[in-house]
């Protein structure tokens, strides 16, 4: 497969975040396909095809989850609540990417399921250099689980 095909899902409500995660991805050459969702609600769609992802094929998740907590609709523990419910996204790697340092919201993070948890560094360097470690252990170095059905 060729790296660019594996997708990332963004789930950020903060446009300015949004655009500070993409550009860091651009100036580390992490080229791979972005979809953004900007809601709680909007991610589940896309995971499960449903809602304005109606009809999208579901057996081609992203390679990676990065989400927000702090997300209108449905939060990010919801969301990650429902993944992790679920099994065609119950090995889904998710990385939860906030700016919530609350105790609470790491242990529940960590207790749903989460693969990783990383604040988001205020200082645009500091910023890059974690999209620039983000990719390069989610996208190249780790293997993951197979695709459901597959042997």
């Amino acid at each position: 497969m060729d790296p660019t095909d594996k997708v990332i899902l963004l789930v950020e409500d903060n446009a300015d975040d949004e655009e500070l995660t993409l550009r860091a991805f651009r100036k580390n050459n992490i080229l791979n396909p972005v979809v953004v969702a900007r809601d709680g609600v909007e991610a589940l769609d896309y995971l499960f095809g449903t809602g304005a992802h109606s009809g999208r094929d579901t057996r081609n998740q992203p390679q990676v989850v990065l989400l927000d907590l702090k997300l209108p609709k449905v939060d990010g523990l919801e969301v990650l609540r429902q993944l992790r419910a679920d099994p065609r996204t119950h090995l889904l790697p998710v990385v939860i990417l906030t700016t919530s340092n609350e105790e609470r919201d790491i242990l529940a993070s960590y207790q749903l399921g989460a693969n990783s948890y990383v604040r988001k560094p205020v200082d645009f360097e500091q910023f890059l250099e974690a999209a620039r470690q983000l990719g390069l252990y989610w996208l190249v170095l780790n293997v993951p689980p197979p695709a459901a059905g597959t042997p």
